[in-house]
This record gives structure tokens, sequence and C-alpha cells, in this order.
């Protein structure tokens, strides 16, 4: 019974770094670019969640505003930070992606202040009985139910509509693709819109699991996002959702059969780094 809870509470974890690292993955697969600024916009999806929340007592609201505003912040931020260094080497883009990421954490500490933010009324508290004595908060229910759904979207989105073959062509030569008649400013902005989109869904559900929002919480979130990416083989949509997964297992598992040797984030940095030994170029192609 412990196996299975600890499997559960693993899927769970695996589910959160899917939604953060999949935006990650869909702008470095279209621009090349390492998006480190992404997990501010994860920490104020969360300050948006605990804030609608409080003010409607609507957490579906609070979710959709989060998404929405923070997706169209990320069209902002390509805008004015990335498309005019897109002719630069990338490093210029991961430079002042620290910067903005920085920048974000400053600017969350000097609004909301310093010790965060939590739900007046934590939503979903109760538990629900899965037989043979194994439980599971409604929180944590709606984090696997809502990843499904929303990765099950992005997978038919890419695969069964004109917008998903743009870019899929965009990304496998954007030149091409505009001859053929394809807006590629339009797939890139819609790129950063879903994958901001995700990372602000993935900050309400932290913020729901935890009951604190608070200034630097994406620091950790970004290393994550980025070893996941990593692992799953630089641009590949199919290899971050099973290094997502995989992490978030390893983790749930090792916290307590060797947690008394390695802490949390040392265990899914561990694991990366054994992984890439084994297979250095991830675990699947981008794609």
């Amino acid at each position: 019974m412990l196996a299975l809870d600890l499997l559960l509470q693993g899927i769970v974890q695996g589910a959160i770094y899917a939604l953060i690292a999949l935006g990650l993955t869909l702008i470095y697969g279209l621009l090349r670019i390492l998006h480190v600024a992404h997990a501010a916009l994860f920490t104020l999806g969360g300050y948006i969640g605990v804030i609608v929340t409080n003010e409607t007592g609507s957490l579906p609201l609070a979710l959709i505003v989060a998404m929405v505003s923070v997706g169209l912040l990320g069209i902002v931020i390509y805008r004015l930070a990335y498309k005019p260094l897109l002719d630069q080497s990338p490093l210029v883009a991961l430079i002042a992606s620290i910067g903005l990421f920085i920048a974000f954490e400053e600017v969350f500490r000097l609004v909301f202040g310093s010790y965060g933010l939590s739900f007046e009324n934590p939503p979903l508290r109760t538990q629900v009985n899965l037989g043979g004595g194994l439980l599971i908060s409604h929180s944590k229910l709606l984090v696997i139910g809502m990843a499904i759904v929303i990765l099950s979207i992005l997978a038919w989105l890419s695969t069964r509509t004109r917008t998903g073959i743009a870019w899929k062509a965009t990304v496998t030569d954007s030149q091409i693709a505009s001859s053929f008649g394809i807006n590629i400013e339009r797939v890139r902005y819609l790129n950063f819109f879903i994958g901001s989109a995700l990372a602000a869904a993935a900050g309400v559900m932290v913020a729901l699991l935890t009951n604190l929002v608070e200034p630097t919480m994406g620091a950790v979130a970004s290393y994550k996002a980025l070893a996941i990416i990593v692992l799953g083989g630089l641009g590949s949509v199919r290899g971050t959702l099973v290094a997502s997964i995989a992490i978030g297992i390893v983790e749930s598992f090792g916290t307590v059969y060797v947690g008394h040797i390695l802490d949390r984030d040392a265990l899914a940095f561990a694991f990366l780094v054994i992984a890439l030994m084994i297979r250095p170029q991830g675990l699947f192609k981008a794609g």
C-alpha cells in the first residue's frame, strides 16, 4: 500500500513538472531559446490563482484568469525581450531570460511581500478513499485530471489541426514554412501563449497543494524544468512528459527510502546525471 501511495504522489508531482516543462520544450523546439523566465510566469500564475480565488471564491475562474493573463504576458515577453534577439547568439537570449527571471522575483517581492500569500479558505481539502485505505485529496485528483485534459488537448492541437501542422513546419524549417504561406510570427505568439498558460496552470496547482505562493517559488522549478527537458531530449514533447513523470516518481520513492542521504531536489539531479550517463542524447529525439 505504501508503494501505491508513493506512486500516486509521484504521478501528481510529475503532472505538475510536465505542465511547467512542456512550455519550455515548446519554446525551445521553436526558437532554440532556454526560456528561464518561464519559471517566473509559473510563480505569477500561483499569485493570480490565490488572489482571484480569495476575492471571488471561484477556483475555476482563478485558473482561467491566470492562464489567459499569463499567456498574454508570455506573448509580450517574446515581443519585447526575445524577438529583437533572434539574430543574436542563443546565449544572448539566455542571459536576457535570466535577467527577466531575477527582475520578476524582485517585482513579486515588492508587490506581494516577502512572506507569500495563501488561500483564505483552501479549496478541495477533502479526501477520497480509493480502496484499501489509499486516500487522495480532491486537489491532487484535480491536478492529475487537469494535466490529462490539458495535455490531451495539446496533443490533439499539435497533430490534428492546421495550427499543429504549421507549428511542426515552422520547427522543421521556418523559411520553407513561410514560403508556403505560414505566418511564422503568429505561430510564435501562439507558442508563447500556450507555454505560458501551462506554466500558470502549474502555478495554480502548486498553490492549491501547498497553500502558499512566495516570490522565489519559481527558482527550484526552473532548475527542475531545465533538467527535465534535457533528460527528455531537447525539444521532444514526448520525452518531456516521460521525464516529468519519471522524476516525480523517483523523488516520491527516494524521499522515503534514501531521504536521509539526499533531499528531494538532490535526488532529482542525481537521477538526471545517471540517466544522461546512460543516454547522453536524452530519452527521445526532438519532435
